[in-house]
């Protein structure tokens, strides 16, 4: 039995990633961490830790801790956040965590630092601006914080920018259907594999999605761009524009995304590639997408007579209704 660790298990995100792991069948111990010891994730887990935030000073010393004392093998993290961390001290930690490289994962933690980067290397980004510097380059715009917040504090033009400070920027609001590409990177560099998908969002959320393959090209092409430029590496996912001049990236998260377990089920288990490749050393498959929909629903994890104090992992007497 091999132990691997996921971040944010309390999040759809980290929720998903253990669903997928547990699908695997590769009798693996899962050890879930969180900044909530309670949370929809502790009945899916071997063991849950509770850590701080990924940006407090004793972040780092909880996770070493948490590796030392489960003899983990494999860290994935489930926030951009703890994968920009976790990367910048990946020297400290002997075991992989499933992440680009810090000067990746830095710049996508800030949309505008994104559309620098991006923007040097002739790569398609949303343009944008900071507030303080903007001169009305936009004819239609929004403004939006620079670090993401689940698609919340999203101002559609607004009438006064320059009440906005630095942290947030202006980007120009695109015109075209909103898709979501997920494409992953093997070790060497080499693009294994893309998916695309259409949603519809509720609450920050995806709520219904459906997998289009009218675009593959165009996103394997950026994707590639993307890895010529930058190291990449493993599960990286676009938020992008359909565009009269193209496929227009205005977000990238630099981690396996909420969409994860849709994924899976449509052929991209970009979880499984992970684990395959980072855990056990194995090359993953190319993958081969189907078509499809799906919708996200709610179900209830219930414990009879107990305490929310009392909960712990999978071990607990529980029921799920759905």
């Amino acid at each position: 039995m091999k132990t691997i660790i996921v971040t944010g298990i309390g999040g759809v995100v980290g929720q998903g990633i253990v669903r997928n792991a547990r699908a695997m069948g590769r009798n693996l111990r899962i050890v879930g961490v969180n900044v909530s010891r309670v949370s929809a994730g502790n009945h899916m887990c071997d063991e849950v830790v509770e850590v701080p935030y990924a940006y407090d000073d004793n972040y780092i010393s909880a996770m070493l801790k948490v590796v030392s004392e489960t003899g983990a093998e494999l860290i994935i993290p489930s926030t951009d956040y703890e994968s920009y961390y976790l990367a910048k001290h990946q020297s400290e930690f002997t075991i992989p965590i499933a992440a680009s490289p810090a000067e990746v994962t830095f710049f996508c933690l800030d949309k505008y630092r994104n559309w620098e980067a991006f923007t040097q290397k002739n790569i398609p980004f949303a343009p944008s601006v900071l507030p303080s510097k903007f001169d009305g380059e936009f004819d239609r715009y929004i403004v939006k914080p620079r670090e993401g917040r689940g698609s919340r504090g999203i101002h559609v033009q607004p009438s006064n920018v320059s009440s906005f400070d630095d942290t947030n920027l202006v980007q120009q609001l695109l015109e075209g259907p909103e898709i979501t590409s997920t494409f992953y990177v093997l070790k060497d560099g080499s693009l294994l594999g893309t998916i695309t998908m259409r949603r519809e969002l509720e609450s920050g959320n995806t709520a219904r999605a459906e997998v289009v393959k009218d675009y593959d090209k165009e996103i394997e092409t950026l994707a590639q761009h993307m890895i010529d430029a930058f190291p990449f590496r493993g599960s990286v996912n676009i938020q992008s524009k359909v565009t009269a001049h193209g496929i227009v990236p205005f977000e990238i998260n630099c981690r396996i995304s909420g969409t994860n377990s849709i994924r899976s089920q449509f052929g991209f288990n970009d979880v499984a590639f992970t684990i395959e490749e980072l855990l056990f050393h194995e090359t993953p498959a190319k993958p081969m997408v189907k078509k499809g929909s799906a919708m996200r629903v709610m179900v209830d994890v219930v414990y009879p007579d107990m305490q929310l104090s009392d909960i712990n992992n999978k071990n607990d007497q529980y029921y799920i209704y759905q």
